[in-house]
């Protein structure tokens, strides 16, 4: 094939985490990949989410045994793999008795310790809260459990980061605008959503793994009937001053069988979420709404001595998830499991699709349509994931890495120290690497941002815009100021 029409094994058409999972698989197997996001890496649901890396507890009460064995399974993989942007978290479980019984709580809680093997994270107990605690005095009893911490939007990129290293092109700004299927191969149009440029290139397979977009793409790009339509809830989190001082999250009951958390966030804040709310339209533009605010206010009223209000809210967002259709008849009990179509009928290049999912089962999700691509290629190699340590995660705990920094290098402060242990594991030291003093970062532009890093995330992680920086690849944003962005912007213009 010419260099104007590169061929490649794989087109996988979108940036979210089941898309970038997928690609670093495939790509790891030896496969020639390449990844194609209309907009910034994780620019949608993949950013969006409680940022948990859980089994889902409330499924049980679906019976959804399967899926939450399955998300149990991988949580403590996934923890080994990456300890810089993933951490063991405990959850705190108030009881009121006339919303769940304990004895329900105590099952509930025994299947989550036993339906897949821990190592690394205890297991659940009873709890008692006193008076010096930050919730209301008639809440006394509760029971604790673990789970963890994921910086959801890094674990996309350092994902794509992985596979970029094993071969794979990574394209964002790229939309797939038409796919056209031959015997052998598809004959793909991709736009540059910048320069509106069009390029062509050749695939003898495609993956469609476009999130809340995959049945549309089947209209839009690839002339086909979708064979599922997938079913989009808005979920929206809140962002407030810091609730609770001690590290433990709050999983909070509700009178609507719905439950929400409230996690420890960026050292000063707490996250608050979510919501389940049918949604139409473009999933980009989803927004949280006023009700939404007030129900995730209402709920952690209900449980916490301080009250809060509508002006204490920091920062929101909204995502959209998309979910498997089903006759569920509200949106929270609809399936977050996933499934996969195949077209590969005889005379026809091959299209794998990808429905639904949960970011705790992405790796196993990337796997599975791994093999099934595999198929279609007698050379490919072996499973090689489950063990595979993301860029940056090559050592033992975050504590051990911080104190490391410091002491290679003394000026650093502890804030940056830390963020960036958190955020860059050991590639911390590539933007570190010749800097003698606090000013050898350079310019300041806001919070802990400096414009070493910014450099970094522009040569390095495709950032190209101020919330690509600000949101996705850190969330130095809750520091912004009047004035601070505008500063950022001219600088990554070149101003």
């Amino acid at each position: 094939m010419s260099a104007e029409h590169p061929h490649y094994d794989v087109v996988v058409v979108g940036g979210g985490i089941n898309g970038t999972g997928i690609t670093m698989d495939a790509a790891g197997r030896g496969l020639k990949v390449l990844l194609c996001e209309m907009n910034d890496l994780a620019s949608a649901t993949s950013s969006n989410s409680s940022k948990l890396i859980h089994g889902g507890l409330r499924y049980l009460e679906h019976y959804e045994f399967r899926l939450v064995q399955k998300a149990l399974a991988e949580r403590e993989s996934l923890l080994r793999n990456s300890p810089h942007i993933m951490h063991p978290m405990r959850f705190r479980l108030p009881h009121r008795s006339h919303l769940r019984p304990a004895w329900m709580i105590r099952t509930g809680l025994f299947l989550y310790d036993h339906l897949a093997k821990r190592e690394m994270l205890p297991g659940s107990r009873s709890i008692r809260f006193n008076d010096s605690g930050p919730l209301k005095p008639e809440l006394t009893r509760g029971f604790e459990y673990s789970d963890g911490w994921v910086d959801d939007a890094r674990l996309v990129v350092l994902t794509a980061k992985k596979a970029e290293q094993a071969g794979a092109t990574i394209m964002t700004r790229t939309k797939c605008v038409n796919a056209k299927r031959g015997a052998k191969a598809w004959q793909v149009t991709l736009r540059n959503t910048l320069t509106n440029d069009e390029k062509s290139v050749t695939a003898k397979a495609i993956v469609n793994a476009s999130g809340p977009w995959v049945s549309a793409l089947f209209g839009e790009a690839l002339s086909m009937q979708a064979p599922k339509m997938i079913r989009m809830v808005k979920g929206s989190h809140i962002v407030v001053p810091r609730l609770n001082q001690e590290e433990e999250a709050y999983i909070l009951q509700n009178e609507d069988e719905r439950i929400v958390f409230v996690i420890p966030y960026e050292d000063n804040f707490s996250l608050i979420g979510t919501t389940d709310v049918e949604y139409e339209g473009d999933p980009s533009k989803a927004k949280i709404s006023p009700e939404e605010t007030s129900y995730l206010l209402g709920v952690v009223n209900d449980h916490f001595k301080r009250q809060l209000q509508p002006t204490d809210v920091i920062w929101s967002y909204s995502g959209v998830r998309p979910l498997m259709d089903g006759e569920e008849e509200n949106a929270q009990k609809a399936s977050r499991d996933y499934t996969f179509e195949v077209s590969a009928e005889k005379g026809q290049a091959p299209l794998i699709s990808v429905f639904g999912g949960k970011i705790t089962t992405y790796r196993k999700l990337a796997e599975a349509a791994t093999d099934r691509l595999c198929n279609f290629f007698e050379t490919s190699g072996k499973r090689w994931t489950k063990t595979a340590a993301l860029p940056g995660g090559d050592f033992d705990n975050q504590a051990n890495l911080i104190s490391a920094l410091k002491e290679e290098y003394p000026w650093l402060p502890t804030p940056i120290a830390r963020r960036y242990a958190r955020t860059y594991g050991t590639l911390s030291r590539t933007i570190l690497q010749d800097c003698a003093c606090i000013e050898d970062l350079g310019k300041h532009f806001l919070g802990t941002l400096y414009e070493r890093e910014v450099s970094y995330l522009v040569q390095n992680e495709w950032a190209i815009t101020s919330d690509d920086i600000l949101w996705r690849r850190t969330k130095q944003g809750l520091y912004a100021k009047a004035g601070d962005v505008e500063a950022l912007e001219a600088f990554l213009a070149g101003k």
